[in-house]
C-alpha cells in the first residue's frame, strides 16, 4: 500500500461525451492516476489500483483557448520517405491549425492511496516477486524518479510535485473542500480497458503489436468531505 500526495497547477481528465471542446472532470479519474504512476514504473507483471482520492484543494476552473494542431504525422508516411517514396510527411502549423477552448482545473492538490497486483505477464521467475517491485517502485517514488514525465490527465499539464507520505493529514483538505459535505459526483470514467488484455497480439514482447480496441469501464463516486473511497465502488464498475 502506498501514499502519495499529487500537485499541479493545472490539470484535465477530460469527459468523454465533451472531447471536442475538452471539459474536466471535477476530480481525477482512478484510470488517469494509474497512467501517471506508469509514467513512475511500468512493468507488464504489475498493474496499480486506486483505493483512495483526497481533495485538498477546492475545486476550481479555468477556460483557455489554445492553438492546436488538429492532424498528425502518420507513421506510414514517415516510413515511405525513409525508403525514399512519397511525399514530405510533416505537419506545419500555419496550414493546421485548428482553435478550440477548454475548461481545465487549476491549482490541484490530491492525495492518492493505491496498492499493485501482479498480473503473471512476463513474469522473470522465482526473482519477479511482490517485493521487488514494492522496492523499485517505493524508491522510484523517494527519489522522484520518472521514465516519462507523470501528467495530471493530459500531457500538456505536468504534476509539479509527487510526494511519497506515511499518512494524509486530512485536516489539511480545504473548508470549503469540507463544506460540500457528500458529493454525488455523478457517472464517471473509471478506467479504460483494452481487449488484448497487455497481451501482445503477435505474442512477441521484443517487437509488440497490441489491439487498439478498447471499451470505457464507468462507475458513479461519491466524494464524502473531500475523500472518494474508491475501493468500495469497484465492484460496480460497469461498461
Amino acid at each position: 500500500m502506498f501514499k502519495i500526495i499529487v500537485e499541479g497547477d493545472y490539470a484535465c481528465y477530460t469527459r468523454p461525451e465533451l472531447k471536442v471542446e475538452r471539459v474536466s472532470y471535477d476530480v481525477p479519474t482512478p484510470g488517469a492516476l494509474e497512467g501517471m504512476l506508469k509514467s513512475i514504473y511500468w512493468k507488464p507483471a504489475i498493474r496499480y489500483v486506486i483505493d483512495r482520492i483526497i481533495v485538498f484543494h477546492p475545486i476550481e476552473f479555468l477556460n483557455v483557448r489554445r492553438n492546436e494542431v488538429k492532424d498528425k504525422v502518420l507513421l506510414s508516411a514517415v516510413k515511405s520517405r525513409m525508403n525514399g517514396k512519397g511525399s514530405d510527411p510533416s505537419i506545419y502549423t500555419s496550414e493546421s491549425r485548428s482553435q478550440r477552448a477548454a475548461m481545465v482545473l487549476r491549482n490541484v492538490r490530491y492525495g492518492v492511496q493505491f496498492h499493485f497486483e501482479l498480473t503473471g505477464l512476463k513474469c522473470e521467475g522465482e526473482t519477479d516477486s511482490e517485493k521487488k517491485h514494492y522496492n523499485i517502485l517505493k524508491r522510484r517514488l523517494e527519489n522522484g524518479q520518472y521514465f516519462r514525465t507523470p501528467c495530471l490527465g493530459c500531457s500538456e499539464f505536468p504534476a509539479r510535485k509527487i510526494e511519497l507520505v506515511e499518512n494524509f493529514d486530512l485536516s489539511e483538505i480545504d473548508e470549503r473542500v469540507r463544506a460540500l459535505g457528500e458529493v454525488d459526483l455523478g457517472y464517471m470514467s473509471y478506467r479504460v480497458e483494452f481487449q488484448d488484455g497487455g497481451i501482445p497480439l503477435n505474442g512477441d514482447w521484443v517487437h509488440p503489436k497490441f489491439s487498439d480496441r478498447a471499451s470505457t469501464v464507468y462507475y458513479r463516486p461519491r466524494m464524502v468531505n473531500g475523500v472518494i473511497d474508491v475501493a468500495q465502488y469497484r465492484e460496480g464498475v460497469r461498461c
